[in-house]
């Protein structure tokens, strides 16, 4: 039995079944996503099962790839109406192209979500896996827009963006002397070791840090953080506060007075619009998707004019930088009082400009009706160019 979709045009949605990732358990942005967009599908009156695939993804084992075409339907020939839609997980689909291009042959409905495009430095087999079974779904959905421009730039016809949500939070007091956060897990991607060196080169000024997600994703670039905290001695200054939620998290938001992502590849970057949300400037990296989440709440980079809060940091994607051109970034906004109210005052207005959660949920329910959608994703089966 489907649902009605509230709005102008009620249309019918059977259950949805969203398969994610068994071994992504710290607080990424895709679980954060797909934790809300069940909330709010489930608000809107949908079905929702949530299942958690065992396996190594992207790259699981014979009987897990099986496991999960189980889950797909691949293995069926019931095309009768009333099966439920299913949502896989990018990370998921990704490494299991056979088993999505079955489910297509069998008329399942099988839709991706992606959330970060294979990286470039995966290889080329990794990359022709993600192009299979992304033109074996019935639909793609990306959690933002430049990852939906990668996908197509390799070659997918077209990929559906439904951006990700804020919650409303209130507003950070902010800390004497400034408070400065990381919120992203300790993974060499984040480039936190960028963030120390660069916090070594200021240790004239006053400020206080933190790094807070999970040290636990990677153990190995964790324990490579806190090394460099150590040596350059920034123990008393510098904190790795772990994966923090609730109050715990809400605590750290209010007394932070600037957050930063420096992140050399970043699909959108969650904790730019939840830092936004409680009224915090950001600092991201150019050439990233971070740079789209400051653009939904209209802060651009700097074009000549007054400096705006979370403008992106002339550092190019992708590469080993020196932490100079980051430590004066931080030093200006530190030491010159126009800067720090002006990036205030805008991060303050970019509150009114957020999207909510609902809004995803009522987006992603439109594309799964076929309300939303102009054009299929390409279906072709193995060996097809």
């Amino acid at each position: 039995m489907g649902v009605l979709f509230p709005g102008p045009h009620r249309v019918a949605v059977r259950p949805i079944r969203l398969l994610v990732p068994g071994n992504i358990r710290h607080s990424s942005g895709g679980n954060v996503y797909n934790a809300h967009l069940v909330a709010g599908l489930q608000a809107l009156g949908a079905a929702v099962d949530v299942i958690s695939v065992d396996g190594g993804w992207p790259d699981a084992g014979a009987d897990e790839r099986r496991r999960l075409g189980t889950l797909l339907g691949a293995w069926e020939s019931d095309k009768a109406p009333g099966n439920a839609v299913v949502i896989v997980d990018g990370l998921v689909a990704v490494g299991a192209p056979d088993e999505l291009e079955f489910a297509a042959n069998t008329g399942r409905e099988t839709w991706v979500l992606v959330h970060m495009p294979v990286p470039e430095s995966s290889g080329s087999a990794a990359l022709d896996r993600e192009v299979r079974a992304l033109r074996a779904a019935t639909g793609v959905v990306c959690s933002s827009a430049s990852a939906a421009s990668v996908l197509t730039t390799r070659g997918l016809r077209q990929a559906q963006v439904v951006l990700p949500g804020v919650e409303p939070a209130p507003q950070a007091a902010g800390s004497t002397p400034p408070h400065l956060a990381v919120v992203a897990a300790l993974l060499p991607n984040k480039d936190q070791v960028l963030t120390v060196e660069a916090l070594a080169r200021i240790k004239d000024l006053e400020w206080t840090a933190s790094f807070v997600g999970s040290d636990h994703a990677d153990p190995d670039y964790a324990r490579e953080v806190q090394a460099a905290i150590t040596a350059n001695g920034l123990q008393e200054r510098v904190r790795l506060e772990g994966e923090l939620t609730g109050r715990d998290l809400e605590a750290e938001w209010a007394r932070t007075d600037l957050t930063l992502l420096v992140s050399r590849i970043e699909a959108f970057g969650m904790a730019v619009t939840e830092s936004l949300a409680h009224g915090i400037p950001v600092l991201v990296r150019e050439g990233t998707g971070a740079v789209e989440a400051l653009g939904i709440a209209g802060i651009r980079a700097d074009d000549g004019g007054p400096r705006l809060p979370g403008a992106a940091l002339p550092l190019p994607a992708g590469a080993s930088e020196s932490p100079g051109r980051l430590a004066e970034v931080l030093r200006r906004w530190l030491t010159d009082e126009q800067t720090r109210e002006s990036w205030r005052a805008a991060a303050l207005k970019a509150r009114t400009r957020l999207p909510d959660w609902s809004s995803t949920a009522q987006e992603m329910l439109a594309l799964l009706s076929g309300a939303g959608q102009q054009e299929p994703a390409e279906t072709e089966g193995p060996g097809q160019d």
